[in-house]
């Protein structure tokens, strides 16, 4: 079982963390996106949409998506459970990782791909787009902080799925200048509590 991915995107850092958490050891395999190797008629066979990571188990299966390979080791190994333990809770923790995933991490992905031309070999970045969806990620955090000021982490009293993704977003959003504003107290708190955990390291 192997993981293909780039260490320094933000995606399979939420991949790692979830891995962290579970203490489930893994051989990662680093792929170049910069110079497109994930553009291989190899990595094609993987994950048609070409994007990392994937998750490839011993018999050649792949699984590419992020929240689907989280999802996948959620059911082989529950505990540490970071998916919900309850169907209210599994409910709760899905929709504020969905919230986070399209409004913030989304969002600054679209920024930095469109404002950087980072992709342009591959792409047709517009600017404009780049610069409304970093927009929109900042937006995003007022609704964040608002959440925070009454929750120990983002789906409830308990670390979850949300704070993984959440937490991968706005370490990589500073690449494109979007930061906590200094008002923002609880996200602030809830930033530093999430960094005393171990799998932030991974």
């Amino acid at each position: 079982m192997k993981i293909y991915e780039t260490h320094t995107a933000p995606s399979p850092r939420r991949v790692r963390i979830f891995l962290a958490e579970k203490n489930i050891p893994m051989e990662y395999v680093q792929v170049d996106i910069a110079k497109g190797e994930n553009l291989s008629a190899q990595m094609r066979a993987k994950n048609p949409m070409v994007k990392i990571p994937i998750l490839e188990l011993d018999d050649g299966t792949c699984i590419s998506e992020t929240h689907s390979i989280c999802r996948y080791f959620e059911e082989v190994q529950p505990e540490p459970p970071l998916l919900g333990r309850t169907a209210l809770e599994k409910a709760q923790i899905d929709m504020w990782q969905r919230f986070v995933e399209l409004h913030l991490f989304m969002q600054v992905g679209m920024c930095f791909q469109h404002t950087t031309g980072y992709f342009k070999d591959r792409m047709n970045p517009i600017n404009e787009y780049g610069v409304e969806a970093g927009k929109q990620a900042q937006s995003f955090l007022a609704v964040l902080e608002e959440r925070l000021a009454t929750h120990t982490y983002i789906a409830g009293d308990h670390f979850s799925v949300a704070d993984i993704t959440a937490v991968c977003a706005i370490d990589f959003a500073r690449v494109v200048k979007i930061k906590v504003l200094d008002e923002q107290i609880h996200i602030k708190r809830w930033y530093a509590l999430v960094n005393e955990r171990p799998s932030m390291q991974a």
